[in-house]
């Protein structure tokens, strides 16, 4: 009862330890170690052909595009690139 009383008869006081208890807690948050989303690195995959003296026509048509149309297949990919 005597802190209501406290905050009636001064609520500036009131305002600024309410101020005071927010300040407290976002700089207490923003210590907090977090567990639950690990550092983790994505999984990359490369894949590297090699087919001497054709043209980059030729390595596109036989190669390339066959590869993308099957890895096109697996779930989960977010991007992919390739070059000729």
């Amino acid at each position: 009862m005597w802190l209501a009383d406290i905050s009636i008869k001064r609520p500036v006081f009131a305002t600024v330890m309410s101020l005071l208890l927010i300040l407290f807690g976002m700089v207490s948050i923003s210590f907090l170690s977090v567990r639950e989303y690990p550092d983790i690195d994505p999984p990359v995959v490369s894949v590297n052909t090699v087919y001497p003296g054709a043209s980059a026509e030729v390595i596109e048509t036989t190669i390339t595009e066959i590869l993308e149309d099957e890895l096109n297949g697996i779930e989960g990919i977010k991007s992919m690139t390739s070059s000729s």
